[in-house]
């Protein structure tokens, strides 16, 4: 048999072989859990530290470990969430009523019912004390 006989047959496994590879890169390369900014952790305080506690169960799932956002949730220790463009309320009424999508690709994000009020005070403390040992300080919002 000549080469030229299977060239068809050669030519349709190697672009399954192509299409299957570039599928495994980009599922694998675009994990769901990706970091999309990078988050230096400070010394935290108490409540910060019992924010974190809640953080990791409640939020870090889409939201990322410390902030750092996935690819289901935006990062919280981010400039758009300074206090002065997302006071302390803006958490509680996130996690009481949910968030439709507004300032990223990630889709309407879903009421908490199951953050206690107290939970959700130490939670912001704790992405407050994040935010600050990263530069993201009160900068007064303007439409």
């Amino acid at each position: 048999m000549k080469i030229s006989e299977n060239l068809p047959a050669i030519g349709v496994t190697t672009f399954l072989i192509l299409g299957l590879g570039l599928a495994i890169y980009r599922f694998d390369a675009s994990p769901a859990n990706a970091v999309i900014v990078s988050v230096r952790v400070p010394e935290l305080s108490t409540t910060a530290l019992a924010g974190k506690k809640k953080y990791d169960d409640y939020c870090a799932a889409c939201h990322g470990e410390n902030g750092a956002g996935t690819e289901q949730g935006p990062p919280l220790v981010y400039d758009t969430y300074n206090p002065g463009h997302h006071a302390d309320q803006a958490f509680f009424l996130a996690a009481k009523t949910g968030v439709k999508s507004h300032h990223w690709r990630f889709g309407n994000m879903p009421p908490q019912p199951q953050a206690k009020e107290r939970e959700i005070a130490k939670i912001v403390r704790y992405i407050r004390e994040l935010q600050t040992a990263n530069g993201i300080f009160f900068k007064k919002h303007q439409m």
